[in-house]
């Protein structure tokens, strides 16, 4: 398992979160902090490398960014924050045996990551059992619903996300649709969301397959689908599973319209799914189309700060994850100012953020919700001749 420290302090775009000081303007230490001078540790998980890596390295380098630039501009309260993270290889027992020695062992007040919902919902039962404060950046819904009281969570769940897909499939009257998940936590949970709505509204799932994460022929699964006749598809994915999918659609011929999960939402997919990725529409966060977002959207000084600081130091694009990562710190830093290490503290002041503008959408969180975003966080984006295109803000 590789391990990546690094340390880091003080806030990135600190001026998105509210309760948080502005730029420039010394935060007083939280009350009864007297440990100035001591460093915070937090924790990381990420699937850096193996299947999910599109996913989780954008992720871990959003991260080392942030605590690169944070770490120049002083600390917090005095202190700094030593990030400890490692990479889990997308195995799941790997997160899990991770996020232990975190725990365990390097001791951190908090945890961020679990890049796949599998990887997430492994992690729980210890960060719960512990009583440790953490941040999933998966996607299953049933990562905080029902709200547990350590977990959070800055990535859109089905629930915010498979009521903007049964809204465009039903304004667009594609009424009989083949549902094609990924035999996972993230597919099946995505399923269950798509099947309760769409029902509720008169769509028809008239074909529904699963296929494996590792998948590298879906031609047999798809010659079944293409016996049922539906007037659209829906590929409940992540990138590089769904990218075979999509091609073995088109290339049997399959010319109705294909609407993917915001899991595809990174330039490997393009890479990988080729022209068969024209044409396709997802839902997802704004920063793949930041270019596009309007000037007098509030989100649109976030995304573009992000986008220009990942791009210039990486030299590639962080597509949707990355930005879950970047609220998640923020989010967790902003609490950190008023907490210090206190984890029963750190939990009430996530719980307490409101009106966050971040890079996934604007987080409105409480005991209740520990996730805070709605449907609005999405855009309806189309794939043209190679590129992300905002169809519908």
């Amino acid at each position: 398992m590789k391990k990546w420290p690094f340390v880091v302090c003080s806030l990135f775009l600190a001026s998105s979160i509210t309760a948080c000081s502005s730029k420039g303007t010394e935060t007083k230490p939280a009350s009864g902090d007297a440990k100035a001078g001591e460093t915070i540790k937090i924790g990381g998980v990420f699937s850096a490398s193996g299947s999910a890596s599109s996913l989780g390295k954008p992720e871990m380098d959003t991260i080392k960014m942030m605590a690169d630039k944070i770490n120049a501009e002083g600390g917090i309260n005095g202190r700094k924050i030593e990030v400890v993270a490692y990479d889990d290889k997308s195995d799941q027992n790997e997160a899990v045996i991770a996020v232990k020695k975190l725990i365990e062992q390097d001791k951190v007040v908090a945890v961020i990551g679990g890049t796949i919902s599998g990887s997430s919902l492994a992690m729980i039962p210890q960060v719960e059992k512990s009583k440790v404060p953490y941040i999933s950046l998966a996607a299953s819904k049933k990562v905080n619903k029902p709200v547990k009281k350590y977990v959070f969570k800055t990535a859109q769940g089905d629930d915010v996300v498979v009521p903007r897909v049964v809204a465009y499939l039903k304004a667009n009257k594609l009424t009989k649709v083949a549902w094609l998940g990924v035999d996972n936590p993230f597919g099946s949970s995505g399923e269950e969301e798509f099947a309760a709505l769409a029902k509720a509204v008169g769509i028809e799932i008239v074909s529904r397959e699963v296929f494996e994460a590792t998948v590298n022929d879906a031609k047999p699964m798809l010659t079944r689908v293409k016996q049922a006749n539906p007037q659209a598809v829906v590929i409940w994915g992540t990138a590089q599973e769904s990218a075979v999918v999509t091609k073995n659609v088109r290339e049997l011929g399959m010319t109705m319209p294909i609407i993917e999960s915001h899991g595809i939402a990174n330039n490997k997919f393009i890479e990988l799914a080729g022209p068969a990725a024209n044409g396709v529409i997802l839902p997802a966060g704004r920063l793949l189309v930041a270019d596009q977002v309007p000037a007098d959207s509030k989100q649109k000084p976030v995304l573009d700060s992000y986008s220009k600081l990942f791009t210039e130091k990486y030299s590639y694009s962080p597509g949707t994850f990355g930005g879950h990562a970047s609220d998640a710190f923020e989010i967790l830093v902003s609490a950190l100012k008023t907490a210090g290490d206190d984890k029963e503290k750190i939990v009430k002041a996530m719980e307490d953020t409101k009106g966050f503008v971040g890079v996934t959408g604007t987080f409105n969180m409480s005991a209740e919700d520990h996730n805070g975003l709605k449907s609005d966080s999405l855009a309806i984006i189309e794939i043209k001749d190679g590129k992300w295109t905002l169809k519908e803000n």
